[in-house]
Parts: C-alpha cells; sequence; structure tokens
C-alpha cells in the first residue's frame, strides 16, 4: 500500500511504500511448511505407516480429472504393460477450492466399498497455487488412514506436495505412477520361463 509521485524537477516517478503485506507463494510456502512440521510430529508420514504396493492387483482406482492429459497418459502406460488390468476412473476436480474434498471424497469411497487394491492418485504439473489442494490437511489424512495402499503422482519430478508424504509410494509423474502401481506382463512372463526352465533343468 502506498502512493505515487513525480519529482517534478526532473520529471521522475517515485512509489512511496506506506505497508507491505506477505501474500502469494510466500505466505503458501510457510503454510506448507508449518502444516508439514505439524504432520511430521503426528507421525503421519513414518515410514512403518507405509503399505506395500501388491505386485499383482486386480483392480486399480484412479482418482484424477476425466479430461486432463494425466489420465491419458496413465491409461497408456497401463494398457502397455499388462493389457488386461482393470482401471476404476474416479473423477475429480485436481484445481480449485473444492478439489481437496472431493479426493479425499473419493479416496474415502473406495476404501469404504473396498473397490480397488491399489489407489493412484494423479495431475500434471503446475504452480504451487495450482497443486495446492494436495497441501490440504483433509486430503493428506484421507490418504494417511486409507487402508488401501496410494500412489501419488501428483505434479513433474520436482514437485512435491504433502500428499506426496503422506502416500505409501511417491510417483515422479502421472505415467511413473501407473509403472508402479501396474505390472508388467512381459517382465512376469520372462520370469516365468525362467522358473520353467529351472524346473525343467531340476527334472
Amino acid at each position: 500500500y502506498g502512493e505515487v509521485s513525480v519529482y517534478e524537477a526532473r520529471g521522475q516517478y517515485q512509489l512511496i511504500v506506506r505497508v507491505v503485506v506477505d501474500d502469494g507463494v510466500g505466505r503458501l510456502q510457510r503454510e506448507f511448511e508449518a502444516l508439514k512440521a505439524r504432520l511430521v510430529a503426528e507421525g503421519l508420514f513414518a515410514a512403518e505407516r507405509k503399505k506395500p504396493i501388491p505386485p499383482f492387483p486386480a483392480r486399480i482406482a484412479l482418482i484424477t480429472s476425466p479430461t486432463g492429459a494425466a489420465v491419458k497418459d496413465f491409461l497408456k502406460t497401463a494398457a502397455r504393460r499388462f493389457p488386461g488390468v482393470h482401471v476404476l476412473i474416479c473423477p475429480v476436480r485436481v484445481q480449485g477450492d473444492t478439489a481437496a474434498g472431493e479426493v479425499a471424497g473419493a479416496i474415502e469411497w473406495v476404501n469404504l466399498r473396498g473397490a480397488a487394491e491399489v489407489i493412484a492418485v494423479v495431475r500434471g504439473g503446475g504452480s504451487l497455487e495450482d497443486l495446492w489442494p494436495f497441501n490440504e490437511e483433509r486430503l493428506v489424512r484421507a490418504i494417511a488412514c486409507s487402508a488401501i495402499p496410494v500412489v501419488s503422482g501428483v505434479g513433474h519430478e520436482t514437485d512435491f506436495t504433502l500428499a506426496d508424504f503422506a502416500a505409501d509410494q511417491r510417483a515422479l509423474t502421472p505415467t511413473d505412477a501407473a509403472r508402479i502401481a501396474v505390472p508388467d506382463a512381459a517382465e512376469i512372463r520372462d520370469r516365468l520361463q525362467g522358473l520353467a526352465d529351472d524346473m525343467h533343468g531340476a527334472v
């Protein structure tokens, strides 16, 4: 807050600042660090709370926007790795004031119905403001309290959200989330062939 004045002798404008108020990324970053410290002290991100990702899930719940690039990247990678895998898409907003509540509600819904063996929460990259729903306490607690293992694939490799810390495994991108959640059929075939060869040799 302040005003602009003119130094008439030189024809120069001056900005006279009366009050400076924190806003934007600086404020959000402080909120992020404060909530993170509180949840760390509570043990919400502790390694012993992490659940293993099942190696052969029959059904994967994909919680994301149904129209973004993230859902396409995940499905394309999943189909390439294991063509018969069943992916249940839970459509939610991943940006804006209602996003955190929608994602948390979807996680709770999947748990209540036992609808999947793995939950993948994904969205593409963005600014700190865009990704902020994944730093909101309700969503972070929903991930931490999920009885079903959660993979978090939010943003790009350099993006970190509190959802990543709460998840059982962090993925670098939505595509990486599919690699973590979906088994690789070619790798399974190779392992089975190796076992068959070993058994044949033993006989």
